[in-house]
């Protein structure tokens, strides 16, 4: 039996990701900071709760011993994650963006990947066949963000898709370091989902997609790579 735990698995691309998981055999943690909405997520799909705040250590720490008791982990999905919008829903772009708002992206998005993977490494590297997946976006490829003339082109957003490139960084040097590990990151694309105000073209079900393939990569997989439900999306 495969154990995965999935961070910001709530609601949107997390609870569909475990959704689909479950279906395939998997034993789901869904990982929530809001202890009732989790509980609620992992009673709806059949899945264990862990109450997981990826930007607080302590927090982090108990879900580690949580998962570690329930009989250890597999497979981890690093989805938690915010964009930065105001409170009309407009993307922050260049001209209002602050080093606040930055550093509040940054803190779910790449510290708390780091913080998460850091933590459950010991459980992961004692799996048969461990997997960790990073949610990133399409908006960290610069190839694809300077191709004029493209709907990524015209994201005005700076933090978020700068923390997504910086998350691409952290899924190679740890795929580098732990070769026994299949590390990937994926873009699910544009979703509908709370993140971006429901403002997406894909439905869950379709974002979900590469996000669960890559979960289910075995030891002769890909590693080290970014993908979306197409392939491997440029650098």
């Amino acid at each position: 039996m495969t154990t995965t735990l999935i961070t910001g698995a709530n609601k949107g691309l997390g609870h569909e990701t475990a959704r689909q998981l479950i279906a395939a055999g998997h034993t789901v943690y869904i990982g929530s900071r809001d202890a009732e909405r989790g509980r609620l997520a992992a009673e709806r799909l059949g899945a264990r709760m862990v109450l997981l705040d990826v930007t607080d250590d302590a927090s982090v720490a108990a879900a580690v011993q949580a998962v570690e008791a329930g009989g250890g982990l597999d497979v981890l999905i690093n989805n938690a994650g915010v964009e930065g919008r105001d409170t009309d829903n407009n993307v922050i772009g260049a001209a209002d963006v602050t080093a606040d708002i930055t550093q509040r992206t940054f803190a779910t998005n790449v510290f708390g990947t780091v913080r998460v993977i850091h933590a459950f490494l010991p459980l992961l590297r004692r799996s048969a066949a461990p997997v960790v997946v990073n949610v990133s976006s399409g908006l960290a490829s610069l190839t694809r963000v300077t191709d004029q003339g493209t709907p990524t082109y015209a994201y005005p957003g700076v933090a978020y898709p700068a923390s997504k490139t910086a998350v691409n960084m952290i899924t190679v040097q740890y795929a580098k370091a732990f070769p026994s590990m299949r590390i990937n990151a994926v873009d699910p694309g544009y979703t509908k989902t709370d993140l971006n105000g429901n403002t997406g073209i894909q439905t869950v079900e379709q974002g979900a997609e590469i996000i669960v393939r890559m979960a289910q990569v075995g030891p002769d997989g890909p590693t080290g790579g970014h993908f979306d439900a197409e392939g491997p999306v440029p650098w």
